[in-house]
């Protein structure tokens, strides 16, 4: 092996790059491996037609946390902030949603959503605190550290009140659906909550945990909007910079073949090209799947707790739809002002609900829902002048489709999902002049992320804060000496957070590694 590193990150995804800055601002050595020539892992913007870009899984930023922001000095230019929602109704009559605003709704629905947003932005800040800390251990041995976490998470429960706390223990396991029928009589915005709620997942508005999820969407800035300049590879470059500046060093088109184990303990890495590096330890940002499964391989691991790996629930439900356009669709009641927000297609909760059912049994919806931004309306870098961007996230497209993706499949989805987008932008399909699917398959293959599951595994209570990724390693060290994981598959959890990353940074330096 050549020289040897105090840490090795394994992915420069957002949380890897984020851990391994804070690794080289305490003065560690650290060096980041990256697959593919980019770094950010699926927060990236990249071409997909000619003179056409657009950010290729994630598209919108909304939960990279402050303190993130705060620890690393970043400064990232947005080209929209706080963007408006617009919930489309193929009769014009849409909904519109600003904040805790809510328009084209009754009066009762107007108040109840100010209220609403409220009560759910208050338990959102309770569960931020929760965020950016290392769960504590529920075991016998817990130290005073863990005892104290907990304590602490008792005591800010209980400052709610006694009506508010009973509130959120009520509402932390149960599903969105019941919630938005209690207390809203538009379908449109109902299915709009219910949309925030379950996107990415595979999870309907029925299903348990729902609010668990619509609450982790809220925990950073409410669940305000924006729009990088440039596209997520701006949050991804800053943090490579970041990373850099502070001593880091990055190397892209490197993929880590295998974690090299020595006398019990991770002491490297091993890339396809043969290349070898040593280190103190090895932080990996790749799925916790990947990681023990391929890279450690289940014979230097425990067995029951390869078990547990193995029986994640990882299956991606979410594809990306982009379309090169050659001058923004005609949308019935929408304003050419409102392009610079985020429209949505989820008419009701129990629509939603229905295009969940076919997910259920390996099917594409037949009537699915969407969550759409033109990011080339107000950032012209992404489209040649005059022309447009449509970047949707298309819900629910099961990773394991029972006729299984090939070009038949992929072909039929893709006509039926733009077929679905024409029922409220009719001139679209004379728009088209490029298209581009992922599907979950696609996600997998090229951002190397198992099962294509954007949040590397499922945010349910059984894989949520101490269990997360499974009981016994929600702490990021790994039950093989010298391993960690800083990824979105451990706590908390997916989407463009930043939390992970610091979290393991943060357990790495306390545990006396890398000294």
């Amino acid at each position: 092996m050549s020289e040897r590193y105090d840490a090795i990150v394994v992915g420069a995804g957002h949380n890897g790059l984020v851990c391994a800055s804070l690794l080289a601002k305490a003065g560690k050595k650290v060096l980041v491996l990256e697959a593919n020539s980019q770094v950010g892992g699926a927060a990236v913007t990249r071409t997909f037609a000619d003179g056409y870009s657009v950010s290729s899984v994630a598209h919108l930023l909304y939960q990279l946390q402050p303190q993130v922001r705060k620890d690393l000095g970043l400064n990232i230019e947005m080209t929209a902030s706080d963007m408006p929602t617009v919930a489309l109704s193929t009769d014009g009559k849409h909904v519109r949603i600003s904040g805790d605003e809510v328009s084209g709704v009754n009066a009762h629905d107007v108040a109840g959503y100010k209220n609403f947003c409220t009560r759910m932005n208050r338990f959102a800040d309770l569960l931020k605190t929760f965020l950016n800390k290392t769960p504590p251990r529920l075991a016998k041995d817990a130290s005073r550290s863990d005892l104290l976490t907990l304590a602490q998470l008792g005591l800010d429960i209980r400052r709610l009140g006694k009506v508010e706390m009973q509130e959120f223990l009520r509402l932390i396991g149960m599903n969105i659906r019941d919630e938005v029928v209690e207390r809203f009589d538009s379908e449109i915005l109902r299915g709009a909550i219910s949309l925030d709620a379950v996107m990415g997942t595979h999870l309907g508005p029925r299903s348990p945990n729902t609010i668990l999820t619509y609450l982790y969407r809220l925990a950073a800035t409410h669940g305000a909007i924006d729009q990088p300049s440039g596209g997520m590879s701006a949050v991804s470059e800053a943090l490579a910079h970041s990373a850099r500046d502070n001593g880091a060093t990055i190397r892209t088109n490197m993929k880590v073949r295998r974690i090299v184990v020595e006398n019990g303990r991770a002491a490297g890495v091993e890339t396809e090209s043969g290349e070898k590096f040593s280190s103190w330890l090895v932080v990996s940002n790749a799925d916790p799947k990947t990681t023990i499964m391929e890279l450690v391989k289940p014979k230097n691991v425990e067995t029951g707790f390869t078990h547990r790996i193995h029986h994640m629930r990882m299956r991606g439900n979410a594809a990306k739809l982009h379309l090169a356009l050659d001058g923004l669709p005609a949308i019935k009641g929408v304003d050419k002002r409102e392009f610079a927000g985020r429209f949505i297609i989820a008419p009701g909760d129990d629509y939603v609900e229905r295009a969940f059912n076919h997910a259920k049994y390996g099917e594409t919806s037949a009537k699915p829902v969407f969550e759409i931004v033109f990011p080339s309306f107000r950032d012209s870098s992404l489209a040649p002048t005059g022309k447009h961007v449509l970047s949707a996230i298309v819900q629910y497209v099961p990773y394991e489709l029972r006729a299984n993706w090939n070009k038949k499949s992929r072909s039929a989805f893709e006509k039926l999902a733009i077929a679905t987008l024409a029922e409220y932008m009719p001139d679209l399909k004379e728009r088209i002049t490029a298209t581009e699917l992922l599907t979950p398959v696609d996600i997998e293959e090229q951002f190397h992320i198992h099962g294509g599951h954007w949040h590397h595994g499922e945010l349910t209570l059984d894989q949520f804060l101490f269990t997360r990724p499974v009981g016994g390693a929600a702490q990021y060290a790994m039950p093989l000496d010298g391993l960690y994981l800083c990824g979105a598959g451990s706590h908390p959890g997916g989407g463009i957070s930043g939390a992970a990353g610091r979290n393991a940074a943060r357990a790495i330096l306390k545990s006396g590694y890398a000294l």
